[in-house]
């Protein structure tokens, strides 16, 4: 198995261009981004409250401490579309 060289990977595109469309390539690759971003942000998050465990551990507790607050998962820089409230449908039927 050697390395790939331009021939190669000039084939793989024109396959992955064949198989998806040239429409739907720019799509794909703007979802994989978002999914990188937020896979990131989760990571990041997940890391952060793993300190604050430790951190809280090493801590004496508090005979009147607050239980800890719901972390929520924010949108990633720049999605404006998940980050608007959904609506709820309304009960429209007379009764």
């Amino acid at each position: 198995m050697g390395r790939l060289g331009p021939t190669e990977i000039i084939l793989i595109l024109v396959v992955i261009i064949l198989l998806f469309g040239a429409k739907k390539l720019p799509d794909m690759a703007r979802s994989l981004g978002k999914s990188a971003r937020i896979l990131k942000s989760e990571a990041k998050a997940m890391k952060s409250e793993g300190q604050d465990d430790t951190n809280a551990a090493a801590a004496p507790p508090h005979a009147g401490s607050e239980a800890p607050a719901q972390r929520t998962i924010q949108a990633a820089p720049g999605d404006v579309t998940s980050s608007r409230p959904v609506s709820e449908p309304t009960d429209t039927t007379k009764r």
